[in-house]
């Protein structure tokens, strides 16, 4: 949930996660489904589903027993070279380095690398190995960890608190912070039609590899209008939404048809009539859940 995500943003989301699925056990049978449901308005939906994929690997092929060994913990979908040495310090500890943003920050700093060198990553795993200790790997991972996150910070490291002050190359240096210039993100038009009946609304989950990939959408509005898939609706209101994700900006047009009555309707496409009082265990876009909840 950290990857790409300010603590302050996970903490109620990590919470609600952990309370539904405290173990492997509880996990094991969840659906896809189970666990986009509670990612909701976190993004990056990416994570969750390698999260279903690896706890369906583990219940296959490990008997529902977590992986101890680095080799197969750095083959698991989501889990990277320094996840995997995190989990073997923290949870197994074991000597591994890792190499998270704040950890490269703290031995940039401390060794006073140019990071903007080509091949500064592959440098800085190599100094993140040689610092790594045999001993107390706990500590010092969770430390460096800490260090980078709280004193040895973006903008403004607090080095006369820092306990490796005397020995850094960078202690009480000016910091120039280079920021990158922000591109502009490209803009996309969405139109959507939400059919809406007795308080349950017609979705679709999306099979597409793109964004919002298996979470469950409107279907595309000028798609209805051309296969003729919906009757003439009973009302019309039209909601418009602007949402950021990571890569661009959504300009989201939602036509919200109501109907006496739901019916069924001729589609290759998985979909169901989702009452309002259970979109909560679906995983809905956060702008699309918003509309629904709002709607009378």
């Amino acid at each position: 949930m950290l990857q790409q995500t300010q603590v302050k943003t996970v903490i109620p989301f990590y919470k609600k996660f952990i309370k539904k699925y405290p173990n492997l056990k509880s996990i094991s049978l969840a659906t896809e489904d189970d666990i986009l449901a509670l990612w909701t308005g976190l993004g990056f939906y990416r994570r969750a589903k390698n999260i279903y994929r690896t706890k369906e690997i583990i219940k296959k092929e490990y008997k529902n027993k977590f992986p101890s060994k680095y080799e197969e913990l750095i083959l698991l979908p989501g889990i990277g070279q320094s996840t995997a040495g995190a989990i073997m310090s923290i949870a197994y500890k074991e000597s591994y380095p890792i190499l998270d943003a704040n950890v490269k920050r703290v031995i940039s700093r401390y060794k006073k690398i140019n990071t903007n060198k080509n091949d500064v990553v592959k440098t800085l795993w190599s100094l993140s190995k040689n610092l790594t200790p045999e001993k107390n790997i706990f500590e010092y991972t969770q430390g460096i960890m800490d260090l980078g996150a709280t004193i040895c910070n973006i903008r403004s490291p607090n080095c006369l608190n820092c306990p490796i002050n005397k020995k850094c190359k960078s202690a009480f240096k000016n910091f120039e912070i280079q920021y990158k210039v922000k591109k502009e993100r490209p803009k996309k038009k969405i139109f959507f039609t939400l059919a809406h009946s007795k308080k349950s609304f017609l979705l679709f989950k999306k099979n597409e590899k793109s964004f919002w990939e298996s979470l469950w959408i409107p279907y595309d509005g000028e798609d209805f209008k051309e296969s003729n898939i919906l009757k003439e609706p009973a009302k019309r209101k039209i909601k418009t939404i602007n949402h950021a994700l990571s890569h661009m900006e959504l300009d989201i047009t939602i036509e919200i048809v109501d109907y006496k009555t739901p019916f069924k309707i001729k589609s290759n496409l998985e979909h169901q009539w989702i009452n309002k009082n259970q979109i909560d265990n679906y995983g809905l876009p956060k702008p699309i859940r918003t509309i629904i909840e709002n709607h009378d």
